[in-house]
């Protein structure tokens, strides 16, 4: 039963995501379906048609999934994405290590629905075709009753309630067959992917092999060539260019070493302008302390003279401010006693 399964249903693409299912009472938080990333595979049923979305996490499968053509799969952010399950009567959101793995999988969950939506049109032009097709046929001829229309009421009632049964038993063997079947598919995948990775791994360990055998190759070689030179040396003393070079090399040390005690001699003869320098350092270093000190007294003054010079802009401005709404507060009085006497000069005219 199981391989005959998996000749008929065959993963078309995989993905690791983190599994979600909507929460059924709020229907607005996110309840994790699997404590880790987990696979999230499709598969097409060539014999039904059908494509489904599948992840299994331990002993259970968190995805079980029927793609529809009214099903749509939304990205709400760069790494996280969700669709609706009517079937299921929940929501399935999938959050992705990078965006590329997003895209891919909301590229391919398109891709299968317009799929799944030219299989239901075929299936249902193929109906069509077969509801005609019986229309138009001749009617059989009613078959004869021998035993009376109670005998055949009887045996047709017999025959629905044990196919209903029996139909029942096959569902129940199917979903229990089908959990199976996804743990073997998913375990499946999972072992195809360990195995391309291992290939590569051996193949590039073969690689390093090869090149390492090279390397230890020109090693044993370069080793051999020296022992060789030390046989040959021990064996027939120093060459005459040997002494050569090793007189001239104790001849350009020996000048080398006069040169480093007149040196030496110059040095302990300005030994006392060092010393006299140094005073001078010290004294340098002592007037540039002070510079400093002077420097940080002038700064701090700086800073006090311009925060007095702030405060100060800060009072001029408060009182131009003052100053300025006294002018417009006496304006406003100026005119009011203008009006007023405007009125009085009209009041006295009468």
């Amino acid at each position: 039963m199981f391989p005959h399964h998996r000749e008929r249903e065959q993963p078309i693409f995989s993905a690791r995501a983190h599994v979600f299912q909507i929460d059924p009472t709020t229907k607005r938080n996110w309840i994790p379906a699997s404590k880790h990333a987990v696979t999230v595979s499709f598969f097409y049923d060539a014999t039904r048609n059908v494509y489904r979305i599948i992840s299994v996490g331990g002993t259970k499968a968190i995805i079980n999934c029927t793609v529809t053509p009214s099903m749509t799969f939304t990205k709400t952010s760069q790494k996280f994405g969700q669709w609706a399950d009517s079937r299921a009567n929940t929501v399935y959101g999938l959050g992705f290590a990078t965006e590329q793995q997003l895209h891919q999988f909301a590229e391919k969950f398109k891709e299968v629905k317009d799929a799944a939506r030219l299989a239901r049109e075929k299936s249902q032009d193929k109906e069509l075709a077969n509801t005609a097709l019986t229309i138009a046929a001749p009617q059989s001829p009613p078959v004869m009753c021998v035993n009376g229309p109670e005998d055949k009421l009887f045996r047709s009632q017999s025959a629905d309630i044990t196919l209903s049964s029996e139909k029942e038993r096959i569902k129940k063997m199917l979903s229990e067959g089908s959990i199976c079947e996804m743990n073997l598919e998913a375990e499946l995948f999972t072992l195809q992917d360990s195995n391309s990775k291992l290939v590569a791994a051996l193949h590039e360990a073969n690689a390093n092999v090869e090149q390492w055998k090279k390397q230890l190759t020109a090693y044993q070689e370069e080793t051999e060539r020296l022992r060789d030179q030390v046989a040959d040396l021990e064996a027939h003393g120093p060459s005459d260019l040997l002494k050569d070079e090793l007189t001239q090399s104790l001849e350009e040390l020996e000048a080398l070493l006069k040169a480093k005690d007149e040196e030496i001699h110059i040095l302990q003869s300005k030994k006392g302008e060092y010393h006299e320098m140094e005073h001078q350092r010290d004294e340098a270093i002592h007037r540039l302390r002070e510079m400093e000190m002077r420097n940080s007294d002038l700064e701090r003054r700086i800073q006090n003279t311009e925060q007095n010079l702030s405060n100060s802009l800060e009072d001029r401005d408060r009182l131009d401010t003052e100053i300025q709404r006294a002018i417009e507060i006496l304006d406003i009085k100026i005119f009011d006693l203008n009006d007023l006497r405007q009125s009085l000069v009209k009041l006295i005219d009468k």
